[in-house]
């Protein structure tokens, strides 16, 4: 196994969500244009999806190696027994054991198959949301790894919570601050929102913390994050854990060819953005998109939509299917010469187009990564979880952007919304804070670029593999 005729093959397992499916699908590309074959699976119903984006023709076997540098990706997906429509879905308590019921035969035939098809796996790497898979890889003494989406932060912010290894905000002290190693003291308002006491998501923070609970069945511990961005954190983490750090897991949109083709994209872009786009002044659009999972309400709507109007910035607005009829009536018509309002986007694509000016974002990992790819300065408008450390991070320690705060109501309004954009785009501080966008872009890009950190890091994990396998 490893040799010319037979490549190391890696099995690169996801949970069925659009977060997830990003930094895998990512990193799959990556492995694989080192010369490996590599095996993407996730969920028939997300599998389905995916497919459509992946196609070049409409007979073509998805199941097929598509070539990827010196490599070649496959996919490969298992059902899950409930309807893509089934409302259980969206109630963790019961998609979660349901999920490790049948995913874990599921996921054992897929592997034993491989074998018997002449490309037995030499790497499982999971998704810690899904810590059963180690379960399975242990079971058929295949090394494997994890893949942890989140900051190193993040890790050892959960890390420390779960092993109970120094204070938290409590009931009693829910104002307590938090220190852990290689990190500045951090408020309860910086911490992730899943462990506080008025955390309301208890069964999401149940499954948080189940992946580290056989997280030493894992060989290496992968972060999508580099050297250079969190080198404390990661220095602390790496006393306690195998860390490899091979982020930012970004498909930087001049690289081109299959790696930026093949996209993980669960809705339809709209194609419109680009041209739009096109046609404005460089560095001028304000770009605004809350993710895939948070919600705004009507309130807090009206007032994005006021405030952006109020800017008189031209605005690319990321409003889903779901919470269109929201929208103050008649904005979009009312606004079409200033903005305009999508229902997805391809956000790589918007980062890095030269008309964008900043990012009014709800931080989520992958959309941090990708603003500081793309050297993009922000407007961080956090909504629950890691978003919170990662926004205070954007802001106080790389300093590259400003945040909209909720005021006593808990809701924006229109006038710091309008004047957050003032404030990134023309403010006093506006130059200082591209120049220190533009400054993680040149790191970031170099981290991923042949010879830099994380890809370093890659290479020596693939020889990591090799390894396991002779030894």
């Amino acid at each position: 196994m490893g040799s010319q005729s037979q490549p190391l093959h890696v099995l690169i397992i996801s949970f069925a969500g659009q977060g997830h499916i990003n930094p895998h699908l990512r990193l799959a590309k990556r492995i694989a244009s080192k010369g490996l074959l590599v095996t993407f699976t996730t969920t028939q119903d997300i599998g389905l999806r995916i497919q459509t984006s992946i196609k070049q023709s409409p007979d073509q076997d998805v199941g097929e190696p598509i070539p990827v540098g010196l490599g070649h990706l496959r996919f490969q997906f298992f059902h899950d027994g409930w309807d893509s429509s089934d409302p259980r879905r969206q109630d963790l308590l019961q998609y979660m054991p349901h999920l490790e019921t049948v995913g874990r035969p599921a996921l054992t035939d897929l592997i034993k198959n491989q074998a018997e098809m002449g490309r037995p796996v030499s790497c499982v790497i999971n998704n810690p949301f899904m810590p059963w898979g180690l379960d399975v890889s242990d079971a058929l003494k295949i090394p494997s790894a994890i893949l942890w989406i989140q900051s190193c932060i993040v890790f050892s912010t959960y890390y420390h919570y779960h092993h109970s290894l120094c204070d938290f905000p409590t009931v009693d002290h829910p104002e307590r601050e938090v220190t852990l190693p290689g990190l500045p003291s951090m408020s309860a308002d910086d911490i992730p929102s899943f462990l506080l006491p008025t955390n309301p998501y208890t069964t999401l923070t149940d499954a948080i913390l189940a992946q580290f609970k056989n997280l030493a069945k894992a060989e290496w511990v992968l972060m999508n994050t580099f050297e250079e961005l969190e080198r404390e954190a990661i220095q602390a983490v790496a006393k306690v854990e195998k860390v490899v750090t091979v982020g930012p897991l970004i498909d930087l949109v001049e690289e081109g060819g299959e790696r930026a083709r093949v996209r993980g994209d669960l809705w339809k872009a709209a194609a419109e953005c680009t041209e739009w786009l096109d046609a404005r002044e460089a560095r001028s659009v304000v770009y605004v998109s809350v993710g895939s999972i948070a919600v705004l309400g009507k309130e807090e709507i009206e007032e994005m939509a006021r405030g952006l109007r109020g800017s008189g910035k031209p605005f690319l607005w990321v409003v889903k299917e779901s919470t269109m009829g929201l929208l103050p009536e008649g904005f979009v018509e009312e606004a079409a010469e200033q903005g305009m309002v999508v229902n997805w986007s391809e956000q790589d694509q918007v980062l890095a187009h030269p008309s964008t000016g900043c990012f009014l974002t709800h931080c989520g990992w992958n959309s941090t990564l990708e603003t500081l790819a793309y050297g993009v300065p922000v407007i961080v408008f956090p909504q629950f979880g890691d978003q919170y450390p990662n926004a205070k991070f954007l802001v106080d320690v790389y300093k590259v952007g400003v945040r909209l705060w909720r005021g006593k109501s808990g809701l924006i309004n229109r006038d710091d919304v309008e004047g957050c954009v003032r404030e990134v785009l023309e403010g006093p501080k506006a130059e200082e804070i591209r120049e220190n966008a533009l400054k993680w872009k040149e790191v970031a890009g170099k981290a991923v670029a042949s010879g830099g950190s994380s890809d370093k890091n890659l290479e020596a994990f693939i020889d990591g593999i090799q390894k396991c396998l002779v030894g």
